[in-house]
């Protein structure tokens, strides 16, 4: 997400969950070589180092926004290369073979512009691999905008209408105008959906599953009472929502697009 602030910590709390959708998407990249790769909006970098290993002749690139994250994976030491960077202003250096992108695209805007032009930014055979969540119609964030809007003292708003615009933002397409949109530019095509069914562990997992991704955008724009009433009411929802199974855990079901175009 552009301009926000992030917390690695929070968002390794459920780090197996996050790293598997990246995996499977990864296992089915079809090209076998690369020279150039880019992972765009790379984050913890667990998941670029993975492709490094799978892409060993590579030049890969970590490309994120986020200078908290960047100062955490530049911490240990290898051979790929961070930098940072807005998605929408990033233009290759020269024709990369492989660009990937794990749970970032969802943030920005004008899909219809940013698509054709990443796919068109590939080297001939190139592709280009997107994992995206469909979080937006999930209860845990129809809540959260709920909550802004009437989670307030006497059902009153929380926080500004640039808050609210920001948490209800949903700039990711239907699955089948992914395909429309790059189908004519593209080889090899393959979009498809999958829906997890998380366990989570722990008290208000929902909660802090959220914390590190879908929340941020009321996180950074709340402060003091308004953050913790915002809280108290949206806890309370979730746990409503997400009752806690008679062992502990808590069922969270969420469901991702995944798209790979060779161009």
């Amino acid at each position: 997400m552009p301009g926000a602030d992030w917390d690695p910590a929070q968002y390794d709390r459920f780090r197996d969950f996050r790293l598997r959708p990246a995996l499977e998407l990864l296992d089915r990249v079809p090209i076998t070589r690369a020279s150039l790769v880019y992972d765009l909006g790379c984050g913890s970098g667990a998941v670029t180092r993975i492709i490094a290993e799978r892409f060993p002749g590579a030049r890969v690139i970590g490309l994120d926004s986020s200078a908290e994250m960047l100062a955490r994976v530049r911490a240990e030491p290898g051979r790929i290369e961070w930098v940072r960077g807005n998605i929408t202003e990033w233009e290759p250096e020269r024709a990369p073979d492989l660009i990937f992108s794990n749970a970032v695209l969802h943030w920005l805007e004008d899909h219809p512009g940013l698509f054709p032009r990443l796919l068109g930014a590939l080297a001939p055979g190139g592709c280009l691999a997107v994992q995206m969540p469909l979080s937006h119609a999930q209860q845990s964030h129809t809540l959260m905008c709920e909550t802004l809007v009437n989670g307030g003292i006497g059902g009153s708003p929380l926080g500004d209408e640039a808050v609210a615009a920001a948490a209800a933002r949903d700039w990711v397409l239907d699955s089948r105008a992914y395909y429309e949109l790059l189908a004519p530019h593209s080889s090899e095509l393959d979009v498809w959906e999958t829906e997890y069914l998380h366990r989570l562990e722990g008290e208000d997992a929902v909660l802090e599953w959220v914390r590190a991704t879908g929340l941020r955008p009321v996180l950074n724009g709340l402060a003091g009472a308004d953050l913790e009433r915002f809280l108290k009411v949206y806890r309370e929802r979730l746990r409503d929502a997400y009752p806690r199974r008679a062992d502990g855990s808590t069922v969270y079901p969420f469901p991702r697009l995944f798209l790979l175009a060779t161009r």
